[in-house]
């Protein structure tokens, strides 16, 4: 696995910031340990969270919650990103912020404008560059 284009950058971003970011995904925690670690973001990411780490997933929020707990944070204080509808849902169900990652793995069917999200990123880099998250 590699990231997309754009995503060191955001993650970078982050960081020179101040802020921390983690990962919430419904892959078993083994197989996302090792992505994770493929990316040399073991030591980055805050937290790493599979989607059998607790016994409800996404589009469950308990995952969501779970982090925001043990990263000492407020819901309301963070933001998720997502390519799948159940990122979505799962962070509205959470009380968290939600963007779109319009460059991640969608089937051509699904339309994420009704989804519902807070924002929509076409590229990672609209994350971060003032006034390009779209609605």
């Amino acid at each position: 696995s590699t990231p997309f284009e754009g995503v060191a950058e955001v993650l970078d971003a982050i960081e020179a910031a101040g802020s921390r970011w983690g990962i919430v995904t419904n892959k078993p925690h083994y197989l996302a340990v090792g992505v994770v670690a493929s990316m040399g973001w073991s030591e980055r990411s805050a937290i790493l969270i599979g989607g059998d780490s607790l016994p409800k997933k996404k589009p469950d929020p308990d995952q969501l919650f779970f982090a925001c707990e043990a990263l000492g944070v407020l819901p309301g204080e963070c933001v998720y990103v997502g390519d799948d509808e159940r990122d979505i849902v799962a962070a509205r169900n959470a009380g968290i912020k939600s963007v779109v990652a319009l460059w991640g793995y969608r089937g051509a069917h699904e339309d994420p404008h009704g989804w519902k999200p807070d924002a929509m990123a076409e590229f990672p880099i609209d994350m971060i560059a003032p006034g390009t998250l779209s609605r």
